[in-house]
């Protein structure tokens, strides 16, 4: 795999080229602002961007909006976004273009190194990893008359741990249920928020966050 990282902080920026390169990973570019982010793209598309949402200059949005950017250009490219807070608006702007291949992760995480590397592969092969903390975030914040609140207590652990990127045979282990309770619960969340019943590759995955996010 080949990783460009767009970080500021420098001592993050060389732990995770550092770590990424134990695992074997080949990172071809490790930098610190969203242009030269956005040059090195153009040169060389790699198989996966991670990437500060905060840059230079200004440390607002730019390191999102580089992402963004590079996905219209690039359709599909894979892109974990790390991020020190729970900023849910920002995993809404990244899934808007329903590709596939995002992530969303506080910084935390990357501590928890079998965690991160997992949660980059699973983005690199266009799928999706969100933060356990944002996605609960996200099933807080909606309205008291959304369909979100049909669901049952169990219904709603399944569509937190679907958004995470997990698959039914992970699901079950970590509910400890059988995989077909998961898939029976699955059906009743697509029938209850209205939305296409295909359990198919990501795109169940893809479905609930364009819900959740819309």
């Amino acid at each position: 795999m080949r990783v460009v990282i767009a970080e500021d902080d420098v001592l993050l920026r060389e732990g995770l080229a550092l770590l990424l390169g134990t695992a074997g990973i080949d990172v071809v570019a490790a930098v610190d602002n969203a242009t030269e982010f956005l040059a090195v793209i153009a040169d060389d598309r790699p198989d996966a961007v991670v990437m500060d949402v905060r840059l230079p200059p200004s440390f607002r949005d730019e390191g999102l909006r580089a992402a963004v950017e590079a996905r219209r250009v690039h359709p599909g490219l894979p892109v974990l976004v790390l991020s020190a807070y729970v900023e849910d608006s920002y995993a809404s702007e990244l899934l808007a273009d329903g590709v596939g291949g995002v992530g969303y992760l506080l910084k935390e995480r990357v501590g928890k190194v079998g965690e991160f590397l997992d949660a980059l592969r699973r983005v690199a092969d266009g799928g999706t990893a969100m933060d356990p903390e944002v996605i609960s975030q996200l099933l807080v914040r909606r309205r008291a008359d959304d369909p979100l609140s049909t669901l049952t207590a169990r219904e709603r652990e399944v569509l937190a741990l679907m958004a995470e990127g997990h698959n039914n045979g992970t699901i079950a282990d970590l509910l400890v249920v059988s995989e077909g309770a998961v898939h029976k619960h699955i059906r009743n969340i697509f029938t209850k928020l209205d939305l296409p019943n295909d359990e198919g590759g990501h795109r169940r995955v893809l479905a609930v966050l364009a819900y959740l996010n819309a």
